[in-house]
């Protein structure tokens, strides 16, 4: 599972970039919608930040800050580690696990996000093989009556 490079965990990955200047509302809007976690904050088409769920939650709503007017620049994550796709995941998990956080930016060589990593994308082989022996166990409960 961790030998899977990051370029299969985001083919196909619909991402999220938004300006510095997106306000912390527009910002959660877009996640809920898109149903993402995290938002790259981009400038000149370049990486130059991260908002996650727990931005919004420590820095904007814990801080006291109106998310109506404040600008993701104000609250956001600057120079974010990223990894690139032909990275293995387990280097990506290794960088949240020491590092304490939840998301890595993917980027290309020119530092241009092309996608994102999360925690929870350990879960997905996992996740199903889980799934798979519930309903075997199922199918045996059932057989055996």
């Amino acid at each position: 599972m961790p030998e899977r490079s990051v370029r299969t965990l985001i083919a196909g990955q619909k991402i999220l970039t938004v300006p510095g200047e997106t306000t912390v509302k527009e910002a959660a809007q877009l996640m809920k919608k898109m149903r993402v976690g995290a938002a790259m904050v981009v400038a000149k088409h370049r990486l130059i930040g991260i908002f996650t769920e727990r931005d919004a939650l420590f820095r904007v709503l814990a801080g006291g800050k109106d998310p109506l007017t404040t600008h993701l620049s104000d609250v956001m994550t600057t120079k974010p580690q990223t990894v690139t796709p032909d990275h293995p995941f387990g280097y990506a998990l290794h960088l949240m696990y020491e590092g304490g956080f939840r998301h890595v930016p993917v980027t290309d060589e020119h530092g241009r996000p092309i996608g994102m990593v999360s925690a929870r994308d350990a879960l997905g082989p996992e996740l199903q093989q889980f799934a798979a022996e519930l309903d075997r166990k199922t199918q045996i409960g059932e057989i055996l009556g």
